[in-house]
């Protein structure tokens, strides 16, 4: 595993260096290792996947994340066991952290061709409980402005109890791979004259109009932040 730690704002090579744990042992040509890629399929989404072992037994858990430079944050209760474990094990917890896009449903002639269209980085590393006050700020601005850009301006910032009561951790951009697939089906030659509907079912995501609080004040109107999405 890479022992550099990568920080904001300092340069980086074009591309991460693959390793053991970031070559996929099946469709190995899938895999990308570009650096802006990277950042690109993270910064369209906000929903991970934590996956770390506890008592002996592996637990993935959905949670939202945010990314600043070369470092992702993920944030929950003081109480949740994988912060706690961050804060306890030296030196850190050893997590992996996914975020998937799918993009396309294949749709083959044959049930076994069927596939999906889909972007994905799987992120390996030690996590680390943040405890420096600026970069918790940060984060957790990072980790608002990652769901809506732009939202963490137009909100109350945490105040010291809510800040008490909030742990975020810190997991490096050091092992990361991303992983594509693109295109059509990939059907047998002895299948193409069979009947069947063949061909990619596109899937978007969008967002509906914003639905106002109903204690919202009059006069308040929406956002461009939001009515820009």
């Amino acid at each position: 595993m890479p022992e550099t730690s990568t920080q904001p704002g300092t340069a980086q090579p074009a591309a991460y260096t693959p390793t053991d744990r970031t070559v996929p042992t099946r469709a190995a040509k899938r895999a990308v290792y570009d650096r802006e890629l990277v950042h690109s399929i993270l910064d369209e989404g906000y929903v991970c996947h934590l996956g770390f072992v506890r008592d002996g037994a592996p637990v993935v858990l959905p949670t939202l994340y945010g990314r600043v430079g070369e470092r992702l944050y993920v944030h929950g209760s003081t109480g949740s066991r994988p912060l706690r474990m961050t804060g306890q094990a030296d030196p850190g917890l050893p997590v992996c952290l996914t975020v998937t896009h799918v993009d396309g449903l294949v749709l083959a002639r044959s049930a076994f061709h069927h596939s999906m269209n889909y972007r994905s980085v799987v992120v390996h590393g030690i996590a680390h409980q943040v405890t420096d006050p600026d970069e918790r700020r940060s984060a957790l601005d990072a980790l608002v402005d990652q769901v809506v850009p732009g939202r963490s301006s137009d909100s109350r910032p945490a105040n010291a109890r809510e800040l008490a009561a909030t742990a975020v951790i810190r997991l490096d951009l050091n092992e990361v791979s991303a992983k594509l697939r693109t295109g059509g089906p990939n059907d047998d030659p002895e299948d193409l004259a069979l009947p069947h509907w063949t061909g990619v079912l596109p899937l978007t995501k969008g967002y509906g109009t914003p639905v106002p609080s109903g204690d919202l004040a009059s006069g308040i109107e929406v956002p461009d932040y939001l009515a820009s999405l």
